[in-house]
């Protein structure tokens, strides 16, 4: 047993020396990452606008009372704004183009200075807005609403039933103006120009805003009826678009 002793221990050494060598042999290559270049690209905005002729108004005015009490001022502007829309009907306004867009009833006070306000009475305002379909009928029907009672006029804006084929247009000349100036800038790099990877739209039609009564029209007593011109109005299309570029 004296004897064998070394041996064992020999034994023990040799194989913890030949365990590593083991494990060196099963552990996996280290992991090579192959760097890809990126694909050199071009961005770009363009726009195409186009100009055209309104087909449609639209015209928001009301009719404001005041009486000494709240009942007596909503009375008195319910009688007024039946009659409107009475004068509405008979300038050959249909019902679905005619829309309340704001009713207020609220105190009035006078302030004396060094004194508690004091109640004068109640103020009434009853708002409407009206699509007119056809633009020869814009200054008879504000005529015939001043002629109802309404005595305030916020404004006009004007804008288009269907604006689809003009946003087309639009569209067409952006894409148009887009292609053109990517082939500019490849041309200037002196590199190929290809294929497009993305393109975005933004804008589009979007109705005027409401313009102040004096700009509508000016009133002249002795004309037939006010005068109003639609003018022109612009859609407008922008892009962006994002173009490979060959080395």
């Amino acid at each position: 047993m004296t004897r064998s002793l070394p041996a064992l221990m020999l034994g023990a050494a040799l194989v913890g020396l030949s365990a590593p060598a083991a494990l060196a042999q099963v552990a996996p290559p280290p992991m090579q990452v192959h760097a890809m270049a990126q694909q050199p690209a071009l961005n770009l905005s363009a726009s195409g606008e186009v100009k055209v002729a309104p087909d449609m108004a639209t015209i928001t005015f009301g009719v404001t009372t005041e009486a000494p009490t709240a009942q007596a001022a909503m009375a008195d502007n319910a009688r007024r704004m039946t009659e409107v829309f009475a004068a509405l009907r008979r300038a050959g306004i249909n019902e679905r183009d005619i829309q309340t867009s704001g009713l207020n009833l609220s105190a009035q006070y006078d302030y004396v200075e060094n004194q508690p306000p004091r109640l004068r009475g109640y103020q009434a305002s009853n708002r409407v807005t009206v699509g007119i379909m056809d633009l020869t009928r814009v200054g008879t029907t504000a005529d015939a609403v001043v002629a109802a009672g309404v005595n305030q006029i916020d404004g006009i804006a004007f804008g288009l039933k269907d604006p689809k084929v003009a946003e087309d247009q639009a569209r067409r000349l952006a894409v148009r103006a887009l292609q053109d100036k990517a082939r500019l800038y490849a041309e200037a790099l002196g590199v190929q120009l290809g294929a497009i990877r993305s393109l975005n739209e933004g804008g589009g039609y979007q109705p005027q805003p409401p313009m102040p009564v004096y700009a509508m029209a000016r009133m002249e007593a002795d004309s037939g009826s006010t005068p109003v011109a639609g003018g022109q109005m612009t859609v407008r299309i922008d892009i962006t678009g994002t173009y490979d570029l060959g080395r």
